[in-house]
């Protein structure tokens, strides 16, 4: 499990630019907004806001905040956003999957085509790496949730397909289409997650040396940066070695 175990630090590096608050929320209100819009505005009977709430609730955005992006998809009022899923190959061989929410999708298509560019990578159609990946769920708690097999033991009861544990947290998959069943049933046994979304895993890792490796970082912190990007996946492996040396 060591692969997957790197694999997670490095997704776990997202906070990098997460920790830019202002930028961490305005994606939570683009998300709020959008999901409210599509359904119903009531978190209770929308498993999408349900979600998208809980998500800005543990990363502290207030609940004013939280209020007016759901007021604002019934008010009328922004920008209509489109969802869109890019694909592409990034140094190495490794492969990319970039989801926008964007309200000009000429803008957010050229914007991400020139980081892959840029960074020595190249889009490709869609479906052309996400064929490599599982669409999934996971849920993450703070490793105050519980030891390692009462998180287990909720999840196997709570109907997760696997549980991994160690001093950062606790990582739970599910099935795509359970999401909200599992969201619910270990909030009731853990109580709330930190975070409760859906993921592109990929199926097998790609070991990139330490020149790919550094241009690799750049590509995903320009991915990660856009305005417009809402989320980036990889299946790119970096030893702990190498990430030491890239800082």
């Amino acid at each position: 499990m060591a692969g997957h175990s790197k694999f997670k630090n490095i997704m776990h590096r997202k906070g990098r630019q997460d920790a830019v608050r202002s930028k961490l929320f305005s994606r939570f209100s683009k998300e709020i907004t959008v999901a409210a819009k599509m359904g119903d505005p009531d978190p209770d009977k929308n498993p999408r806001l349900r979600l998208a709430v809980q998500n800005a609730k543990a990363q502290s955005m207030p609940k004013d905040n939280i209020a007016r992006a759901i007021a604002k998809s019934q008010a009328g009022e922004g920008a209509d956003y489109t969802e869109i899923r890019y694909e592409g190959y990034g140094p190495g061989g490794t492969a990319i999957i970039v989801e926008v929410l964007t309200d000009n999708k000429n803008r957010s298509a050229a914007n991400v085509r020139s980081y892959f560019t840029k960074y020595g990578g190249s889009m490709g159609e869609t479906g052309s790496v996400s064929f490599m990946f599982d669409r999934v769920g996971e849920l993450v708690y703070k490793p105050e949730a519980g030891d390692a097999d009462t998180v287990m033991e909720a999840g196997i009861e709570g109907g997760a397909d696997d549980v991994e544990s160690d001093e950062d947290g606790h990582t739970i998959i599910c099935a795509f289409e359970d999401i909200s069943e599992v969201s619910k049933a270990l909030e009731e046994a853990l109580g709330e997650a930190e975070s409760v979304k859906t993921i592109w895993k990929p199926q097998n890792l790609v070991e990139v040396n330490e020149e790919k490796a550094g241009t690799i970082m750049k590509l995903m912190d320009a991915l990660e940066d856009d305005d417009d990007v809402q989320n980036v996946f990889s299946n790119f492996d970096i030893s702990e070695e190498i990430m030491a040396k890239l800082g």
